[in-house]
């Protein structure tokens, strides 16, 4: 809570209320621009503990790249080293290990979050915290419930976050039936794992213990495979994934998992009926929900739609007056990197400075092997609304850097206008595409046209040249490809 000398008397210029992505860098930016900032959070992890960082840091982005980062390698050394000529023998996997190295990892940067606050002048409360309909802010101890201080504040972001969205049919038990952060936790890779949710965050784990040896069956309920990505980019990830052994299953609704002696039993339905399989470990990855439930007092005029995302404009005004809302409890993508721009741009407009958010260019990606990152339009986006573009492609296979790391997989895939040639989306499945796609990101931020990437002139070798070459098929003069 607060110490004594910053307690109910003072008045902030600015409460953030979570200390998130969104939430800690609208904190530290307000901090930065003069505001008087404080910033309630009450994150609690499995130990009791709190940590700044929110879902991300400490359950989320963080530690399942970590854990992506180690299995990847182990599964490099079992299959692909070789063919470098390195030998290895029979590599093993110690996961305790594993596990205790993204524990360090996390802890490294959650720590960091409040050694910045200081740096800043950012006052990190450990608290829940709840919007007055004075507008003042209410804050429940961390450690004693039944503590309350009353902040007074000139301005609110509202910054709550979000949750895993839980399964009436299949209900988590923390245990054998879990949510992601559950998942991040396993002791050792199940037998046979089940995922409910074939998307980011259910490819993702389900890569993970995959490749810790779990056999692994993910069942989607949608009809199409990634269904929000390019279908191109979508299908070529989708027998990827098969070769390498993930039992992905389409069209498949999950009515039920009973819990018995051998495992649990999940029962779905298809176009071709019921099914059942059974497994040891379930993981519940459908989605999530805003985290707004008790952060509203009755009468302050903040709404919330049927889902519970706060109302925002485009600048993330909630309405009433001085009470903003960023990130995961608003409307948009679930994205770290989305919320903690928002919370910039909220921290400037507060301050006086202009300030706005280009939605159209927010990048999307899979930390899968291969991996997948997107940005604008889709080709089905653009034919439903009835845009005349044109499409360039080119193949990793044909690129000398990718055939180098022993990965050449996947493609990078260009839209563009076909009267204007400004790039309206860019679609990567393959090496890195992670790091790949900000060169596409910051095209699109200045409307660059393909002809602009076209002239632009990538290093050799790199996998960047897939990128140049894509917007060279544009028009149908990839150097390195056949056009068609």
């Amino acid at each position: 809570m607060l110490s004594k000398e910053n307690q109910m008397s003072q008045t902030f210029d600015v409460v953030v209320i979570g200390a998130g992505p969104a939430g800690y860098v609208a904190a530290i930016r307000a901090a930065q621009n003069g505001l008087k900032t404080a910033c309630v959070d009450n994150w609690k992890n499995l130990d009791g503990k709190h940590a700044f960082g929110g879902t991300c840091l400490n359950a989320g982005c963080i530690p399942s790249k970590a854990l992506l980062e180690s299995s990847e390698m182990f599964h490099k050394a079992q299959h692909e080293l070789a063919a470098h000529g390195i030998q290895v023998g029979n590599a093993m996997m110690n996961v305790a290990v594993m596990q205790a190295r993204k524990s360090r990892i996390v802890q490294s940067l959650t720590g960091g979050i409040a050694a910045l606050f200081k740096s800043n002048n950012v006052i990190g409360i450990r608290g829940t915290a709840k919007l007055l309909k004075n507008g003042r802010v209410e804050v429940t101890d961390f450690d004693a419930p039944d503590k309350k201080d009353t902040l007074e504040t000139k301005h609110v972001i509202l910054a709550a976050g979000s949750e895993p969205v839980e399964l009436k049919v299949a209900p988590f038990d923390r245990r054998d039936i879990v949510d992601s952060w559950g998942a991040l936790e396993f002791p050792t890779a199940p037998k046979r794992l089940g995922v409910i949710g074939g998307g980011v965050i259910g490819l993702e784990l389900g890569s993970v213990w995959h490749r810790l040896g779990s056999q692994v069956t993910i069942l989607e309920a949608m009809d199409n495979f990634l269904f929000m990505t390019d279908q191109q980019i979508a299908q070529t990830a989708a027998r990827e994934f098969r070769k390498q052994g993930l039992d992905v299953r389409l069209g498949a609704k999950v009515t039920g998992a009973d819990k018995g002696k051998s495992g649990i039993s999940v029962h779905y339905e298809d176009r071709d009926g019921m099914h059942d399989i059974e497994v040891d470990k379930l993981i519940v990855a459908v989605g999530r929900r805003p985290a707004t439930r008790n952060l509203l007092e009755e009468g302050t005029g903040v709404k919330r739609d049927p889902r519970g995302f706060i109302q925002v404009d485009k600048e993330c005004r909630s309405g009433v007056k001085n009470v903003w809302a960023v990130g995961d409890c608003v409307r948009g993508p679930m994205l770290a990197h989305k919320g903690s721009e928002e919370g910039v741009m909220v921290a400037d407009l507060i301050a006086g400075r202009v300030a706005e958010m280009n939605y159209a260019v927010i990048p999307s990606v899979i930390y899968t092997w291969p991996e997948i990152a997107w940005v604008g339009k889709t080709e089905e986006e653009l034919k439903t609304q009835g845009v005349q573009y044109k499409a360039g492609t080119f193949p990793f296979t044909a690129n000398g850097r990718a055939k180098a790391m022993e990965a050449p997989v996947g493609l990078v895939k260009m839209l563009a206008d076909a009267r204007s040639d400004e790039i309206l989306g860019v679609h990567i499945v393959g090496p890195l595409a992670s790091e790949m796609i900000a060169e596409a990101v910051t095209a699109m931020e200045f409307r660059a046209s393909a002809e602009d990437l076209q002239r632009t002139i990538h290093a050799h070798p790199t996998l960047s040249e897939a990128m140049h070459e894509a917007a060279l098929a544009v028009d149908k003069h990839a150097i390195h490809a056949i056009n068609k």
